[in-house]
Parts: structure tokens; sequence; C-alpha cells
């Protein structure tokens, strides 16, 4: 109930004087009200700084870009291999495209490669074998830093050398390799990580006197480091390397020396400060290959959704035909046979291509259309005989793979491994701290040196 006086014309009030007169601020300022962004700006910077503190504080993804350095490895090693027989024909000498015919489109593309240093029958042997070796080592982690950049090396200058040999598997591999080079794919399930919980064990529990020698020590990878510095300076020196080839080679190269060096005589802010921007490029390098997966699979289903086959939904049918694409002949028959299974998986394919980029944002739907994806393509390697090109887009697949089912994968597979070995030659090894693991994945100075 209002007071006689208190409303004035218009709807004013005055002062109501049980509650005394109103307390002005300095200078005669009334109260303030606070903004109703004030909160949705300190959660904003909170959030900016938990993602800048995670982006630099560690390498992101460790199983995940493991598992895709596992499955780009084998799958090149693999062609290669299958290939042998025939690589001459594919990639040297014999190729029907021959070595003025790619010399020409290479310098009108200023692609890379190699294979065109020379074109004697020694040095396709030699780079050919090289990308096999590098594959492998890419494969068991050994020397991820050389391996992964050799590894580029190995698949742009066989595919370059002759573009028409390859299908959709191969420019995923040949993006991919160079996505690679720029990540720590080595930090588990690697050779090098299994050196680093050697002696990051030997650390703690006190085997060693001198604690540089065994961290610091690394005659392999300095062997490694100085041949490769050799055989660059000699290319350079020839002028073989266009110029952003060899800045890309070089910086690689003097990198490498500077974070031995850091590590050795500089193990404070310097190394911390070098860590930091690997984490960075790292970080950087697994986004950039998410997003590229995300676009192979947008611009494809996107794509089939204009042709008239995918929207009339018989688009499986005609594959299935060709001679090219049915390995099994009879199984093809039956499944191009049935009507609403050709429609189904036409349809699906379709839905699953053009959806999946917008549910990485809710991990169950991302999970059951990522094991659909899996299982679609091990199908096309099977039905269609396209057994690269499936295991291509399943090691790319797999960076949307779960840590947790990761981690359990490589737990069973530990556990069979140590069941198979003989009963004389398992070791029991004493129990040692609960994390020395994390130590070593986390200690810039347990990876090796140089390599």
């Amino acid at each position: 109930m209002s007071t006689p006086g208190s409303h004035l014309a218009g709807g004013a009030h005055l002062p109501d004087p049980a509650r005394g007169p109103a307390q002005a601020g300095p200078a005669g300022a009334t109260d303030t009200v606070p903004s109703p962004f004030a909160s949705l700006g300190a959660g904003f910077d909170r959030a900016l700084t938990r993602g800048l503190q995670r982006v630099t504080g560690s390498a992101l993804a460790p199983y995940q870009s493991a598992i895709v350095r596992i499955g780009f490895g084998l799958t090149w090693m693999l062609f290669l291999l299958r290939e042998f027989p025939h690589r001459a024909e594919l990639y040297g000498p014999g190729s029907p495209w021959g070595f003025d015919l790619a010399k020409r489109l290479l310098a009108s593309n200023h692609a890379f490669s190699v294979l065109m240093w020379s074109d004697s029958r020694g040095w396709f042997e030699l780079v050919y074998a090289l990308a096999v070796v590098s594959s492998a080592t890419l494969m068991l982690g050994w020397r991820t830093r050389t391996s992964s950049l050799l590894f580029m090396v190995g698949v742009l200058s066989l595919q370059n050398r002759s573009i028409f040999m390859g299908d959709g598997g191969d420019n995923v591999v040949h993006i991919m390799a160079i996505y690679l080079a720029f990540t720590r794919c080595g930090q588990v399930w690697s050779l090098d990580h299994r050196l680093a919980l050697r002696r990051a064990a030997a650390r703690q529990g006190g085997e060693e006197s001198a604690g540089r020698t065994v961290r610091d020590a690394d005659p392999v990878g300095i062997t490694l480091w100085a041949v490769l510095g050799a055989a660059l300076v000699a290319a350079s020196v020839a002028g073989k390397l266009s110029t952003g080839w060899a800045v890309v080679f070089w910086l690689c190269w003097i990198g490498q020396a500077l974070w031995w060096a850091v590590r050795r005589y500089a193990p404070g802010e310097p190394r911390t400060l070098m860590a930091i921007m690997g984490d960075i490029v790292h970080n950087g390098a697994m986004l950039v290959i998410v997003a590229e997966v995300c676009l192979i699979y947008s611009t494809a289903g996107w794509y089939k959704i204009q042709g008239s086959r995918w929207e009339d939904g018989t688009a499986l049918y005609y594959p299935l035909h060709l001679d090219d694409f049915t390995p099994w002949p009879a199984l093809s028959h039956v499944l191009a046979g049935n009507d609403v299974m050709v429609m189904l998986i036409t349809y699906g394919t379709v839905i699953v291509q053009v959806a999946f980029p917008f549910t990485l944002f809710n991990r169950r739907v991302k999970n059951v259309l990522l094991a659909g994806m899996m299982i679609e393509h091990a199908s096309i390697a099977i039905v269609l005989g396209l057994p690269f090109f499936s295991l291509a887009m399943i090691a790319a697949d797999a960076v949307f793979l779960p840590t947790g089912f990761l981690r359990w994968v490589g737990q069973q597979l530990g556990r069979a491994l140590r069941l198979r070995r003989p009963a004389e030659a398992v070791v029991i090894h004493p129990q040692r701290a609960p994390d020395a693991s994390e130590t070593a994945q986390r200690d810039p100075a347990a990876e090796p040196a140089a390599g």
C-alpha cells in the first residue's frame, strides 16, 4: 500500500521517508547495475585459459596419432610389397608415363619427387627400398621424427612420379604423409616409447651413475642425422631441390640439431619453450587431420547426393557387375540380386557420409557412425577388391576412436603377446612407480636426442 504523496503525476516516485534518504555515491553517482554479460565474459576467459593450457601443456591425442601412424605405415608398406614385382612398370623406367613426361609435368606443377633426380634403374631401386624401409620404421615407431619425414619423401616421390597410377586411397596416403611429419606420433605404441620407459625407469631406480650420459648419449641418432645432413648438402649443391623444399628440409635438419643442443646444454626454460612449440605444432597437425577426414566425407556425401544413381538408390548395383571390382563373382551377384539390400546400402552410405561431420559433438552418435563407416570400408575391401583403399580410409577414421577403446585394445594385445611367450622367456620385472610411464611420455628428455 502506497503512502500519500508517494506518487507524482506520470508515475514518478518520491523517496519513502520510512527508508531514509537515498544513498548517493561519489559525486552524486547512483548505484550501478552489473552487466548481464559479466559472467559470460568470465566463463569465456576461464575456458580460453584452460584451452590454451591444454594445447601448450602436452601433445594431445597420443593414442590416436599412434594408430594413424601405424595404419598408414602398414598400408603403404603392404602396397609397396604387393606391387614389388610390378614396381618398374608403376613408378620406374618401365612405366608408360615416361621419365620425360613426368619431368615436364613436375616442372609445371612444382611437385616433389626425388625420382626425377636420375632416370637410372639403380636410383629407382634405392628410392623404392628406402620407401619400404621408412614405412616399416614408421609403423614400428623407430626414430619417428626421421621416419615420418622419410616416409613423406617416399610417398611423394613415388606417387608424383606416376600420378595416373593412384586412386582415392593413394590420395589419402599422400595427404596424411605430409600431416604425420608434423606430429609427435611416437608417444605410445612405439619402439621410441619403450626406450623412453627404460630410461625413465633407470633414472627413477638410481641405476645410472651419470644421468646426462644415459639421457643424451645417442650415437645412432647422431649418425643418422649426420648421414641425412650429408645427403642434404649433396642435393643442395647439385641443385636438385627447389627453393621451397630446400628451406623445408634444412629447417627440419637444423631444428633437430637445435633440439639436441638445447636438451644437452640448456635444460631449463629454452627446453621448456621448445617443448611447448612442439606440442602446439603436434596439436595443430592433429586438428588438421580431423578436419581433413571430415572434409573427405562431407564432399563425398554431397557429391553423391547430386548423382541420379545415388538418388534412386541403385548406385551400388553397377560396380558389382564390373569385372575389375568383382574378386568374388558369386558374392557380387548375390548382393546385386537383392534390390532391398542395394537400396539400403546406397542410401545408408550417403546418409552416414553427410551426417558424420555433424555428429562430432555427440560422442555416442559419432561412435555408432564411425563403426558403420569402418565396417563399410572393410566390406569394400572384400566385395569390391580394394584392400589398400579400405586400409587407408580405416586408418584415417581411426583418428576419431575413443581413447578408452584404444587403450583397452592395446592392453588386450599386450596380454595376448605375453601369453604367447615361452615359459622360460618370461621375466618378472620389479614393480616400479605408477607414474613412470607418464613421466616418460611427458618428459621431453626421454625422447631420442636425434631422429
